[in-house]
């Protein structure tokens, strides 16, 4: 209801964009004081550009964890790349301080952002904007569950998380129970598979990764997990978590136990939007933006897995490179619009790797899909004979090119 009641009032201002302010920046804007909230690959990308085009606007990022700058997506291929939490950790924080000559302050919380002071509130104190960027990220799905082991189950969505399941790992061949047959489970569990553990995924999801690989894909993927020693249960959820001698005993839905050593919850991400629902600015899925990244305020943008650029979530590296850069040429003076080429999203399955360009929300067509020794070639085709998106595992990957200049 907040969204199409500012949409109501932007139809009606001359000038304005649909969410009912301007994109473009006043001078005596420009050189005040930038305020970045989080140090995830958008903020600290961010950054960067901002700095790449003005070496002197004042810039501020607030972060709740230490500040290490790495590479998120390399959580989920560590443990077999034989890396350690600290291996991982491509800048420390200082270093990030000099080299963007900016102010980062680490281990502060931000509690509340209050547009009408332009103010942040942190554990802290107070930090002032001219322009604020929500960088939030995403915030772990964890389901429902009981039992007297629940609060035990792990979930890696930072670098502070990933140190804690490498402290609770036991060695191999240590059982592992991933809940949530995903994307992230997938990629966790083909990291322990590679590395000796035997791992069990569970889930309601027909097939793995369903809500974006076609079936015969996603099955294809299942097959290699299981001849590397997955175990697959499917169409139903674990519903208790106790504890079993030195492990932990789960009960499914269907009343199957499974015994291992160690729970990781893995059931997906969800847009970080709490301190802007507080703060009052328009909330779906994500923090609602228009293509400039401009949120309902006219002083306050929103970037990365938190944000739903002109009615679309994106929470893939891509996605976050190409609006980082545009939102830096925004905050320096120069509006952009963000503009998103075709990203084929690459899951890191080397077991069976695996590429899928899902087609857009909302096209009408179907899958036609090829199958055999390589791999998998799905196309979807849609209802007037045009290439709309594919997925490729297998041998079949190295075909992404020339099917990306096929689309339509």
């Amino acid at each position: 209801p907040t969204a199409r009641r500012v949409s109501s009032i932007a139809s009606r201002l001359p000038g304005t964009n649909r969410l009912g302010f301007q994109p473009s920046l006043a001078l005596s804007d420009r050189m005040e004081q930038i305020l970045i909230i989080g140090s995830g690959l958008a903020g600290y990308t961010l950054a960067r550009e901002i700095r790449g085009i003005d070496t002197h606007i004042p810039l501020t990022l607030i972060t709740a964890d230490g500040g290490d700058f790495y590479s998120k997506p390399m959580l989920s291929t560590a443990l077999s790349d034989g890396k350690t939490p600290a291996d991982l950790v491509n800048t420390p924080p200082q270093g990030m301080r000099e080299r963007l000559d900016m102010t980062l302050l680490t281990r502060q919380r931000v509690t509340a952002v209050l547009p009408g002071e332009k103010q942040v509130i942190t554990q802290q104190g107070a930090q002032h904007y001219s322009k604020l960027v929500l960088a939030l990220g995403a915030l772990p799905i964890v389901p429902p569950m009981r039992g007297d082991a629940v609060d035990e189950r792990l979930v890696i969505n930072n670098l502070d998380d990933y140190t804690r399941f490498r402290e609770q790992l036991p060695g191999a061949p240590a059982h592992i129970a991933l809940i949530g047959p995903g994307l992230i489970g997938c990629e966790f569990a083909n990291d322990l598979l590679r590395s000796g553990y035997p791992v069990s995924l569970i889930g309601p999801d027909p097939y793995p990764i369903s809500s974006l690989l076609p079936q015969s894909t996603a099955e294809a993927l299942q097959q290699a997990m299981q001849a590397a020693g997955a175990e697959w249960h499917l169409r139903q959820t674990a519903a208790i978590m106790d504890r079993n001698g030195s492990g932990y005993r789960l009960t499914l839905t269907d009343a199957q136990e499974i015994d291992c050593d160690l729970v990781l919850s893995a059931v997906g991400l969800r847009p970080d939007t709490t301190l802007a629902t507080e703060a009052g600015l328009p909330v779906n899925r994500g923090i609602i933006t228009d293509r400039f990244l401009q949120t309902g305020n006219p002083h306050i943008y929103a970037l990365g897995d938190c944000a739903e650029v002109d009615g679309r979530n994106r929470p893939y590296v891509m996605p976050i490179m190409h609006s980082a850069r545009a939102l830096a040429k925004t905050l320096t003076g120069q509006p952009t619009e963000v503009v998103y080429p075709a990203m084929p999203v690459i899951i890191k399955t080397p077991l069976h790797p695996v590429v899928v360009l899902p087609p857009e929300p909302g096209t009408s067509g179907d899958w036609d899909s090829e199958i055999d020794a390589q791999g998998t070639l799905c196309r979807f085709i849609s209802d007037d004979g045009h290439l709309k998106g594919f997925a490729l595992s297998g041998d079949r990957v190295d075909q992404k090119q020339a099917l990306l200049r096929s689309l339509s």
